[in-house]
């Protein structure tokens, strides 16, 4: 990469609302830069698709984000990281490439013997990726992993607080939550927009609600640091939003999203 390629934007993709969680803890963590999000609505949920055609539209998005210029990626959604990120960095071998995965690893190793579960898409639970890192950190830890169809939609819809998603998490969680249950994670990057509703619905703050965002913007910082492609201090960035739904909703409930969270 070019040493002027310092001031195009950082690109981040997603199925459509929910990368906008890591993108948050990426402004935080660097807030000179400037951000280009292109989430793909018109064919979310990626999480319910098979795995090459999650891979397909992952690829026409970051084609996308590249013909735009993007000084580095954040593939900001589990299922498309598990389907496309390996080929990705393979494709694209100069550009600082992250993906997000569920954060079962600082569960597991803060862990005080309880139930950890592990809310996600029924495609990322399905993908060997997926398998391969519960197998490296299960140990004889008690790890559930709960497949939550539906879920990424109440946020896609702009319902983060309703009784809707009491009676959701009263038919997809409440029957695997235990005496002993210490840590959920939040599998999907969607699933942080409803951590609130989640933790007044749970009446147990003893519960710990985790997600991979954090981790992977400071990794993200970490591999354009490596590259020579941070901006050092200097006014604050934009955000930039793009959806492939041909409407003006979505870019609008991603507007609230960032304005309630950022």
């Amino acid at each position: 990469m070019r040493n002027d390629d310092v001031n195009l934007p950082i690109g981040f993709m997603d199925s459509g609302l929910g990368g906008l969680s890591v993108l948050i803890e990426a402004v935080h963590e660097m807030p000179s830069e400037d951000y280009l999000y292109y989430g793909d609505s018109a064919n979310a949920p990626y999480g319910t698709k098979p795995q090459e055609e999650i891979k397909r539209l992952t690829y026409d998005v970051v084609r996308k984000l590249m013909d735009k210029g993007i000084k580095g990626l954040a593939v900001a959604c589990n299922t498309a990281t598990g389907a496309a990120v390996r080929s990705l960095r393979e494709d694209y071998p100069e550009l600082p490439i992250v993906g997000i995965e569920p954060a079962i690893k600082p569960a597991v190793e803060s862990s005080r013997g309880g139930r950890i579960i592990v809310l996600a898409t029924p495609m990322t639970i399905a993908q060997e990726k997926y398998k391969d890192l519960v197998k490296r950190f299960k140990g004889e830890t008690d790890l559930l992993s709960v497949p939550c169809p539906g879920l990424m939609e109440f946020v896609e819809e702009g319902d983060l607080d309703s009784p809707e998603l009491d009676q959701y998490f009263e038919k997809h969680l409440k029957p695997y939550l235990t005496a002993d249950t210490e840590t959920i994670v939040l599998g999907c990057t969607h699933y942080p927009f409803i951590k609130e509703h989640l933790r007044a619905y749970l009446k147990n703050d003893g519960i710990r609600i985790i997600d991979g965002s954090s981790g992977t913007a400071r990794e993200l910082k970490r591999r354009l640091k490596e590259k020579g492609l941070l901006k050092e201090g200097g006014h604050k960035g934009k955000i930039t939003m793009e959806n492939s739904d041909p409407g003006k909703e979505m870019l609008e409930r991603g507007r609230i999203l960032l304005e309630r969270f950022l």
